[in-house]
């Protein structure tokens, strides 16, 4: 039992995904930030939208996928400070809900990036990039490695 805290996980990072409210956060973030990208005047909207997915992707992929350990003092004996949050996610299980939200949600904003970029060959390719940035590193294959072959176990 953990005394002195709100809640009885052993690392937070695990659920903190599934809390409520959480997808509705995040969705609501990205619109703010494209709608922010909009905005400003010299900005065309293909441009914003290309924006707005590269600048989504590189941040899920230094939260999700670069970041190890926690932001949390937790009682785990240091298990988790190996672990990316992608790997710490629903205690490492594969396909539950919250995985493959996050897993859909940058495939959506390639989509309609690509649809008003008019799959302009430039865009196109940045945008397919920044997808695969972000997609290569949550196959489950991957769970457990390092860049360069260097493997934490």
């Amino acid at each position: 039992m953990n005394v002195g805290v709100a809640h009885s996980e052993v690392n937070p990072n695990t659920r903190v995904m599934n809390s409520r409210g959480m997808w509705l956060t995040y969705a609501l973030g990205v619109g703010m930030l494209h709608i922010v990208l909009l905005s400003i005047p010299f900005f065309s909207v293909p441009v914003a939208w290309t924006l707005t997915n590269v600048i989504h992707n590189l941040g899920m992929y230094v939260f999700l996928h670069a970041v190890k350990g926690t932001p949390f003092e937790t009682p785990d004996q240091g298990k988790a400070r190996l672990l990316t949050h992608w790997e710490q996610l629903d205690y490492g299980v594969q396909f539950t809900s919250s995985r493959k939200f996050f897993t859909i949600s940058p495939i959506i904003l390639y989509f309609l990036a690509s649809f008003y970029t008019k799959y302009d060959p430039a865009h196109f390719i940045l945008n397919t990039a920044s997808l695969l940035s972000v997609l290569i590193p949550k196959l489950p294959q991957l769970h457990g490695v390092r860049i360069f072959g260097i493997n934490k176990y």
